[in-house]
């Protein structure tokens, strides 16, 4: 079988070679920019892949994204609409992802950016705003394997949570919303708003300003999600008018982030390189070797796009 890998740019196709040495050495790896066969492909290890690529591999079995959005891939309009897509959710994910949301809490509970501000003009001031994690509702958007370990981990340490999804879905032990008409329910009791949302249609700008207005004056943002997820222009604005205190954004809509765009330099804002949840390679390739050799052997394949739910 051969393997076809698409992340990392070529530099990284060595250590690639060397993970599935340790999970599938019977597995013949090769790197995008090879020259290769496009009939020997069996599978495809892949994040952002050049248009129409896939489609060139006439014996393709299955894509497997190299994180756990799809976006990316479905962007190619001549992408082979006949094959399966398995998304990057490992419990390394999860993992990752639970702790960055803690984190970026945690630092917002404790307005930790006016303490990096000031470290950066050398000034030394003491404010009394400090709060604890119970002092500050936590609402997750989007529950499934990444929200929900999002949610399970701020609620051990002491954060009341909350969830929203747009269709039924339940959040154990934990208060649960759904639908449209429970949205703004939702909204009014969180003080900390997560973005753990699939990019779908629906879900496409839901962080407008339709949405911020129903949270609480003086409420923070944390996006993890997708960058369609925002309007960014409505953060800023809310921002700006104090309506929202504070926001931790992950993703954007072009990434990287254009040198240009305000959101660098906005004092409410802290910026992270969409780097919320990525499995190291080592993880990775053994989350890849599982799936091929449960492909292989026809057995279901878990974290499959559903191109009817969006995700």
């Amino acid at each position: 079988m051969r393997l076809i890998v698409n992340s990392g740019g070529p530099q990284a196709i060595e250590e690639w070679r060397a993970q599935f040495r340790i999970f599938a050495p019977e597995l013949d790896v090769v790197g995008w920019h090879e020259n290769v066969d496009p009939a020997t492909i069996d599978y495809a290890l892949v994040w952002a892949p050049d248009t129409g690529r896939l489609a060139t591999f006439p014996n393709l079995k299955l894509i497997i994204s190299a994180g756990a959005g799809v976006d990316h891939i479905l962007a190619d309009p001549h992408l082979p609409r006949h094959l399966s897509i398995a998304r990057m959710v490992t419990s390394r994910t999860q993992t990752e992802m639970a702790e960055y949301v803690l984190t970026s809490a945690l630092m917002l509970t404790r307005n930790l950016k006016r303490v990096v501000d000031n470290q950066a003009r050398r000034r030394w001031e003491i404010f009394d705003s400090l709060r604890v994690a119970a002092d500050v509702r936590v609402g997750i958007m989007g529950l499934g394997h990444l929200g929900i370990a999002s949610a399970q981990l701020l609620s051990r340490v002491g954060f009341p949570v909350s969830g929203w999804s747009r269709g039924a879905s339940k959040l154990e032990g934990l208060p649960s919303y759904a639908g449209q008409a429970q949205f703004n329910d939702f909204l009014h009791q969180t003080d900390l708003l997560v973005c753990l949302l699939p990019a779908t249609d629906a879900t496409k700008g839901i962080l407008n300003t339709a949405t911020l207005s129903q949270l609480p004056r003086g409420a923070s943002l944390i996006n993890a999600g997708r960058g369609a997820h925002m309007v960014e222009q409505d953060i800023i604005n809310a921002l700006d008018s104090g309506h929202l205190h504070q926001a931790v954004l992950d993703v954007f809509e072009h990434e990287p982030l254009p040198e240009s765009s305000p959101l660098w330099t906005h004092p409410g804002i802290i910026i992270t390189p969409h780097c919320a949840a990525i499995p190291d390679r080592k993880e990775r390739a053994r989350h890849t070797a599982l799936l091929i050799e449960a492909n292989e052997c026809g057995e279901p394949l878990p974290n499959i796009y559903d191109p009817q739910r969006g995700y």
